[in-house]
């Protein structure tokens, strides 16, 4: 008996998951590994947010909520644009999700027919891709690298256009995931009015906002027609909650509504009551980014010592692009030995990038200092 697989499933893996799966076996085999994988943060929820989950999980049944979340959570989001951004953002254009991951799935669905054409840059975040094939959207890759900052500009928009043909929306993230790198705010308003003026819907993900070192974010929300996705994963650190948002433009709203209601019917009950209190954590959560700070400073210091010298500018985030191309052109293999020879798991830039990505790997920072500290020992000695 041979059933129908369905193609829109073919779509590559998540790479990230499997050297997950690979750090987790060495460590059930009694060997220690440094996590310098996963792009999450080793901290968990700040205090307050679990006890506002503990206080609600004893006296709300704690059922579906309406598709767009808690009103009062979708206030505080736009709470956080007045005070954060001076934006002008309505509550009623908020939309609570299951995780960006929701998001991303709402966002493609109600922006984008099959057979439309959307950029995004190369090195970018692998979901942004992998969904919008299995969505029958093509992704079309924005070659970019130390010239542009690892972002796009409007001469990289204008190239694409002028080699390939039309694009239907674009997709930023400032800070990137895998570079750290970011846009400044003019280059961010140029992308958002080229884009308002060729009708060309933009996707900004703002995820890591937050986790900046220097230079200061600036966000898409409610410009250009812009769709803007958050998550409460990174800077709030409730990575399992699974929990995001969106801002969306009104002409879009019926559309993600609807799409929400059949999805996912609503967001976790119990996650959005926790999240209410995270805006008054803020002290909390500066300490976690002073400590991703530090360890930026040590990666930063001590990898050039082990070779790694040629690194995406880390302006946000936790990550270090590194360029290895003097070592390898197998990018997946040469993290295999790494995790196999050191104990060090991170990511094969093949994950982000399938045009250059054989030549770089990505190192997260999101962990311990003693574990950073560790990681630069261990790849001098290695290198050696």
């Amino acid at each position: 008996m041979s059933f129908k697989v369905a193609g829109r499933g073919q779509i590559p893996p998540f790479i990230v998951m499997d050297v997950m799966r690979a750090a987790h076996e060495r460590a059930a085999e009694g060997h220690d590994v440094l996590h310098l994988e996963v792009g999450q943060p080793s901290t968990g929820a700040p205090a307050a947010a679990l006890e506002a989950a503990t206080r609600a999980m004893g006296r709300d049944p704690l059922g579906y909520t309406l598709a767009f979340g808690i009103d009062a959570l979708r206030e505080r989001i736009a709470g956080h644009y007045r005070r954060s951004y001076g934006a002008r953002v309505d509550s009623a254009n908020v939309v609570v999700t299951t995780g960006s991951s929701g998001a991303f799935i709402l966002a493609f669905l109600a922006a984008f027919e099959a057979g439309d054409r959307v950029g995004l840059a190369c090195p970018g975040y692998p979901a942004y891709r992998n969904i919008l094939s299995a969505l029958g959207v093509e992704p079309v890759l924005l070659p970019v690298g130390p010239a542009t900052r690892f972002q796009p500009t409007v001469p990289v928009l204008e190239a694409a256009v002028a080699s390939g043909g039309r694009l239907d929306g674009l997709i930023i993230a400032s800070p990137s995931n895998p570079t750290g790198s970011m846009m400044s705010p003019a280059d961010l308003a140029e992308v958002i009015d080229w884009c308002r003026d060729r009708e060309v819907r933009l996707v900004s993900d703002e995820i890591y906002h937050g986790l900046t070192y220097g230079m200061e974010p600036a966000t898409a929300a409610g410009r250009g027609g812009a769709i803007v996705i958050n998550s409460f994963s990174k800077y709030f650190s409730m990575t399992g909650w699974r929990l995001g948002w969106m801002v969306v433009p009104d002409d879009l709203l019926r559309s993600v509504e609807c799409l929400a209601q059949n999805l996912f019917i609503s967001p976790p009950s119990v996650s959005q009551h926790a999240a209410l209190a995270v805006f008054d954590c803020l002290e909390e959560l500066d300490a976690n980014v002073a400590r991703y700070r530090r360890n930026r400073e040590v990666l930063l210091e001590g990898l050039p010592g082990a070779g790694f010298d040629r690194l995406a500018p880390a302006d946000g985030a936790f990550y270090l692009y590194a360029d290895v191309s003097r070592w390898t052109d197998d990018s997946l293999s040469f993290c295999r030995r790494i995790l196999e020879e050191t104990g060090i798991a991170c990511t094969p830039g093949v994950d982000f990038d399938p045009l250059d990505g054989h030549h770089f790997l990505r190192l997260s920072f999101a962990g311990s200092t003693a574990d950073m500290e560790e990681a630069v020992r261990r790849l001098k000695a290695w290198r050696k």
